[in-house]
């Protein structure tokens, strides 16, 4: 992979995810009935992130849980016969709650088709809705994001890479040429 531009930079990121958070506000009318469910792997901290925007915002704490899609993916078999899963935690009675997925790049939306049969299996919610920090395009499914951080045209030789500081050390994101 050729680094090619940094998109995002630690600063950039917060703002959206800030902004994305009093979007979910608002489209919500509060935040009672919502429960934040990050995606397996940098879904998880953008989600606490959201939280914790949230909390400081409107002063509700959120139920915040993840979701683990290794089982649900349509591409299971090309990956790995025997997937290792990090199991899914949903800290609420779903039918109660509209739940926000949370993710790092939205691409094809098969991940986020994975994350919705995984839900599915746990419950029913009210509702669901994607929120994401990068849209980056070249929708497989007919999946579209309520929140956006920033969207970034790409060509499939392109790559997104989210960074966040509890698993990378540090927080920001990148585009990338895939080298052929």
């Amino acid at each position: 992979m050729k680094f090619k531009a940094n998109v995002m930079d630690e600063a950039q990121l917060d703002r959206s995810l800030a902004r994305i958070a009093h979007e979910i506000i608002e489209k919500n009318n509060g935040a009672e009935t919502i429960c934040l469910l990050g995606i397996k792997r940098r879904g998880i901290p953008l989600a606490q992130k959201l939280h914790d925007n949230i909390l400081r915002f409107e002063g509700a704490d959120v139920p915040v849980g993840h979701i683990d899609i290794s089982l649900y993916r349509d591409d299971l078999s090309e990956i790995n016969e025997m997937p290792e899963t990090g199991g899914c935690l949903i800290p609420v009675d779903l039918k109660e709650y509209t739940v926000i997925l949370v993710d790092d790049v939205l691409y094809t939306g098969r991940t986020v088709r994975a994350a919705i049969e995984a839900i599915f299996s746990h419950g029913r919610p009210r509702a669901i809705q994607l929120a994401v920090l990068i849209d980056r395009g070249h929708r497989e499914l007919p999946i579209r994001p309520d929140y956006v951080g920033k969207n970034i045209p790409t060509s499939r030789s392109e790559l997104v890479s989210v960074k966040v500081k509890s698993i990378d050390g540090e927080t920001g994101a990148d585009l990338y040429e895939i080298e052929a």
